[in-house]
Formats: structure tokens, sequence, C-alpha cells
């Protein structure tokens, strides 16, 4: 099960909002064949395990870190196709969190007299699909926020410094996250004073995350970055009633425009959240400055966080955000930087 885990994380940055999957044949403690769901809307990762076989050998066990799908989506289920493989034991971590396919699987299969074993892993399995889990339970984004400060908690270099904080070993681990998320989001803030291109260098991936800027006013600049074909990628921009619609028709084939209820004159992160969710995004990184950042830490929307602390004082006004506690704390040196990731 520990092959078939490693299998799944294949698929990071390529298959959501379909959970990561791995799986593997094994006959007389050998691996026999593998396989990974690696691209969303390719072959689940039971099926390229079976690819090799019309049927397997009778002895032969499926080890699978999820519980295999019983349903029609972009492809067939992969239920059928063990059973027809002739599979006759089947080795699960966990349970599916989709209510379309939770427990139906092992039914299923039991029904047609394969043997199941379930839990082994069951932890590391559940982590592995943490972020597909609450998407698709609440049908909101699992939000990760990424916060790069100074010791004295400030989010902006001084004036006339280099643009980043950290150093390059912590921005190569920054553009991880960004690989491993379905879009980016930044404040317009972000926009105009850095104008990032939003794009995801240092990192192996098969697309770029797409690029959420929240801007209630529409003062998005149409030569922006963002747009840039250096990094192609889909572009939504938040806005409320307060974007003038003369603004629009400028955007028209370079981005999405969501129109969002507002909350205290910005866009409410509540009903972005389910719009987002609705569109497919899964997982959610923010990366916006002190604004941004507090806004969502505000309104409780934040699952996960990582903190970079740069070794240096700034001083000055701009601290990211009121106290509040973190769990599961961990740290770690990247570089000069140190990385504090826990969970809130």
């Amino acid at each position: 099960m520990a092959r078939a885990l490693e299998l799944a994380r294949r698929g990071i940055g390529g298959v959501h909002p379909n959970p990561l999957v791995g799986a593997l044949l094994v006959r007389r403690n050998k691996i026999i064949a593998e396989g990974a769901h690696e691209w969303f809307g390719g072959p689940h990762a039971e099926i390229n395990a079976l690819s090799k076989f019309r049927t397997v050998p009778p002895d032969a066990t499926l080890y699978c870190t999820l519980e295999p799908c019983t349903h029609t989506g972009k492809t067939p289920p992969c239920v059928r196709r063990i059973i027809e493989a002739g599979v006759k034991k089947v080795v699960i971590a966990c349970l599916d969190a989709n209510p379309l396919i939770h427990g139906r699987g092992i039914r299923a299969l039991q029904k047609a007299g394969v043997r199941v074993i379930a839990g082994v892993r069951r932890a590391e399995a559940e982590a592995l699909n943490k972020d597909f889990s609450h998407w698709v339970r609440r049908r909101t984004p699992y939000v990760v926020a990424k916060v790069a400060q100074s010791l004295d908690g400030k989010t902006q270099p001084p004036r006339g410094a280099p643009r980043w904080i950290t150093g390059l070993p912590a921005r190569r681990f920054g553009h991880e996250l960004r690989a491993h998320a379905d879009a980016i989001l930044v404040g317009i803030n972000t926009v105009l004073k850095d104008d990032p291109l939003l794009s995801v260098r240092h990192a192996k991936t098969r697309k770029n995350p797409v690029k959420i800027v929240l801007d209630s006013r529409l003062r998005t600049p149409v030569n922006a970055k963002i747009f840039s074909q250096k990094s192609p990628a889909p572009v939504w921009i938040a806005v409320t009633r307060a974007a003038p619609r003369r603004k629009w028709e400028k955007f028209r084939g370079k981005a999405d425009l969501l129109l969002v209820p507002e909350k205290k004159g910005r866009v409410d992160i509540r009903s972005l959240l389910r719009l987002l969710g609705q569109r497919g995004i899964a997982r959610l990184l923010v990366e916006g400055g002190a604004e941004v950042l507090g806004s969502f830490f505000k309104e409780k929307a934040v699952q996960e966080v990582y903190f970079f602390v740069a070794p240096q004082i700034i001083g000055g006004s701009g601290a990211a955000c009121d106290a509040f506690r973190v769990r599961g704390l961990c740290t770690k040196w990247i570089g000069r930087d140190l990385l504090i990731h826990g969970s809130l």
C-alpha cells in the first residue's frame, strides 16, 4: 500500500477535482502491475493497473488507495472492470468521501464475490485527499494560505529593496504549492504593486493554475502580466456591482469576470468560495497581501496555512492579521527561511 500511495502522488496538480489514486496488482509478494490516475479525464488508477491483463491471475490481489468507483463519469466504473478482470481480492486504504461512491464500491465488489479488506494505511490515504474530501462534501475549495513575512510580521519589503522577502529555496517551495493548486488568488493591490505573472516555475506540473484576482472595482490593468502568454492560464477577476460596466468589454477574451455579492464594499469571501466550488476549484492557494489574507482569516475560510518567516526586520506598519492559534504546528528550515506549518 505504501507503493500505491506513492503512485497516487503522480496525479498532483493534474487530476483535480478528482481524487489522487494509486493502484497495483500483487502476486506471490511481487508487484506485477501498477497504475495511477494521472490527469483529469484520463484512465483511473485501477484501469491502468489492470490494463496488462484481460483476466488477472486468480491468486493476484489488487491494492487501491481509494475505494473503486461505481458510477460512470468521464470514464466507465472501475468496479465493473475489476469484476470483469476476475480479481478475487481487493485491499483498500480508505473509502471515497463522495456520497455517490462512499461504501458502494465495496458493497458492489462483495456482492460479486470479491473479498475486500479496507482501512490499510487509512490515515495516510485520507490525508492525501483532504482537499478533495473537503470539496466533495462542502462544494467549496480547500483553502491554503501562504504567508511570507519578516520577523516583525511585515509582508512587503521596504521601498527600494528586492521584491521578495524570502530566499530562493523558500520561493521554490512556494512554486510547489502553486503546482498542487487548482487556482491561485491574489488581491488587486498585489497586481498593482508587484504585477506578478502568477506562473508555476521550479516545479513539475502539467498545467498552470487558474489565476484569480479580488478586484471589487475592476482596477486590473488590461496589460497586466497575469494575461501574459509566458504563463497561459485562465484569469478570473472577482468583482462586485461597484465595477463600472463600461470596463467589462475591455476584458472580453482576456478574463472571466465573476460578479460576486459584496460585504462591506468588498467581494464577499464566502460567496466567492461557493462560486469557485461550483466551477470545480477543489484546492485554492491564497497568496494575497495583508488585506486579502486577513479577510480570509477573519471569515475562518482557511483550512491550511504555510508561514515563511525571513530573518529580517522591516519595521513600520502593515502586519498581516490579528493573532490567531495554529494547531499541529511544525517548523522546517528551507534555506535561510523558517517555514511554520499548521492547521487552523
